[in-house]
């Protein structure tokens, strides 16, 4: 089956009018309630391309559609996934993977190589980590129907990881015919090999998506870790069920009316665990990481003395606090790595352990030469600790003198609206609020946001040479002791030059009902196989 972005909005603005089209999806019987999931996700899905963007929505419906090469497990491996026999040659510039048997689209064409390849360079056209591996390949090529041919220009011990990690954009594979389309361009035509169909007939974009379990999907035999190992899917449809209003998600959660809340409000946690059948769930050890982005292309923050401004004029306890309330889910945090992992870091950061000194943010914002001009923050109001910690910046800014219009819009024109490059009285942008798991946001090279490489990077589009020397040096370094001194050296740099801010760092449990078992605990993304559900 073949299904459209366009096709599918075209639907949820027609209301009843699908209902009446000529049926595209093969007829099947009702999944029972019994093998239903339904899950109320932190948002909405802002597009079907998991590609065009890094938001986290458009990867968890690519989670369930797609499949990737590699995998990263519960050790931080990445292990083969669509991928069987692989291997690198003696003189580290030549990897070589071969398709595993009984790869197929959801048209019923076999998966091949020239499919991969072509995702491989879009991917690698968006992606920060992709991005960095291309610069040391010398081609990508088709063998034969299932070899893949990776040729490199110097040995390069990342190429694995970069195509197994979680972080966003995720390497997931496509056909060649919508891999070709230009990596700028989101596609429109949804055809996958995962373990899920998207079923276009019975999603209502902007209030439900349905993904039906692939009959003709082979998982592998290993059990499964993270998003690696066997994707067995155990029911008949996941449902990702919007229901902005977080209070009214819950009472549906106790009601058994949907199965899963992704991020239940910290102050909801004590009844949540008083109630017999709700069970809460850490399933992201490292968290979350908050990010305040800052466009570099335009004033005040094309100038490096107006980003100090906000590094010293920002409290993270006072984000935290305001929307996740109990010490226990949520920590300040300088390093510019992930705290709570090996490159934890106190480099350079006088700025955190002073606190907030809002006259020395005034100072420095006196010195970028800024004069009162209008400073656009967008603001997502449908996901609560964005909403808050837009409302809690723009006080914190207006403090030390900065005029801050904020802009209040759903995530998914936030989305929309941070990729424009344009100035902001043009329809672009100063600040945006965002966040990261915590396991990309401990690795230089997979979060995309760690990329200071001007226009063809992230959104915000921060640019030194010093610090993408430094993130080379980080990938060559020949042991975790190496890298560490390394991680300093990136981080004292960081905190000069101010790629970002970050607001801190936080734990949020998910909630689900108890009879709706094997949730793997994954980092950036939702594994909806292994589930069951008495």
């Amino acid at each position: 089956m073949r299904t459209t972005r366009r096709s599918v909005l075209g639907a949820g603005v027609a209301g009843t009018a699908i209902l009446a089209a000529p049926a595209v999806w093969p007829a099947r019987a009702q999944p029972s309630a019994k093998g239903t999931v339904r899950a109320v996700m932190h948002g909405d899905v802002p597009t079907f391309d998991p590609i065009w963007t890094t938001a986290n929505m458009a990867a968890y419906h690519g989670n369930m559609v797609y499949d990737t090469l590699f995998g990263i497990d519960d050790q931080v491996r990445p292990q083969p996934q669509m991928v069987g026999r692989h291997g690198l040659s003696d003189d580290q510039l030549t990897f070589t993977m071969e398709l595993r048997d009984g790869l197929k689209w959801s048209d019923g064409t076999d998966v091949t190589a020239r499919d991969c390849v072509a995702s491989l360079r879009r991917w690698a056209a968006r992606d920060g980590a992709g991005q960095h591996m291309m610069e040391r390949v010398a081609d990508i090529s088709a063998r034969d129907a299932r070899t893949i041919v990776i040729k490199l220009k110097e040995p390069y011990g990342l190429i694995t990881d970069a195509m197994a990690k979680t972080s966003t954009p995720i390497c997931f594979m496509m056909r060649e015919k919508e891999a070709m389309t230009d990596p700028m361009q989101k596609i429109e035509t949804i055809v996958g090999s995962g373990p899920f169909l998207f079923n276009e007939r019975e999603t209502r974009p902007g209030s439900q998506y349905v993904y039906d379990r692939n009959p003709n999907y082979r998982p592998r035999s290993e059990p499964p870790s993270w998003i690696a190992g066997g994707k067995v899917v155990h029911v008949e449809r996941v449902i990702f069920q919007n229901m902005p209003d977080v209070q009214t998600a819950i009472a549906a959660l106790q009601a058994g009316e949907v199965d899963y809340v992704e991020q239940p409000p910290i102050d909801t946690v004590p009844a949540l665990e008083a109630d017999p059948d709700i069970a809460l769930q850490d399933r992201n050890p490292l968290g979350n990481v908050g990010w305040i982005r800052l466009n570099f292309l335009h004033p005040p923050f094309n100038n490096v003395k107006a980003r100090q401004a906000v590094l010293w004029a920002v409290d993270q306890e006072a984000h935290l606090k305001a929307t996740f309330v109990d010490r226990r889910f949520y920590q300040p945090c300088g390093s510019f790595l992930t705290c709570g992992t090996p490159y934890e870091s106190d480099a350079n950061t006088e700025w955190f352990k002073r606190g907030p000194d809002r006259a020395k943010a005034r100072q420095l914002l006196q010195e970028s030469g800024y004069k009162g001009e209008p400073v656009t923050l967008l603001q997502a109001t449908n996901i609560l600790y964005m909403t808050n910690a837009a409302q809690i910046l723009a006080q914190e800014l207006r403090a030390i003198g900065m005029n801050i219009q904020m802009v209040p819009m759903d995530w998914s024109g936030v989305v929309q609206r941070r990729a424009v490059k344009a100035p902001p009285d043009q329809g672009g942008w100063n600040i945006f609020i965002t966040s990261a798991d915590g396991l990309s946001s401990s690795n230089p090279i997979w979060a995309a946001a760690h990329a200071a490489t001007g226009e063809r990077g992230w959104f915000g589009w921060p640019s030194d040479e010093l610090h993408e020397r430094l993130r080379d040096e980080w990938v060559k370094a020949p042991d975790l002791e190496t890298r560490q001194k390394v991680t300093h050296r990136l981080q004292e740099n960081a905190w000069n030059f101010v790629p970002h801010v970050y607001y801190g760092q936080w734990r949020t449990p998910v909630a689900h009902r108890k009879n709706v078992t094997g949730w793997i605990n994954s980092p950036g993304v939702v594994p909806f196989w292994n589930v069951k559900k008495a």
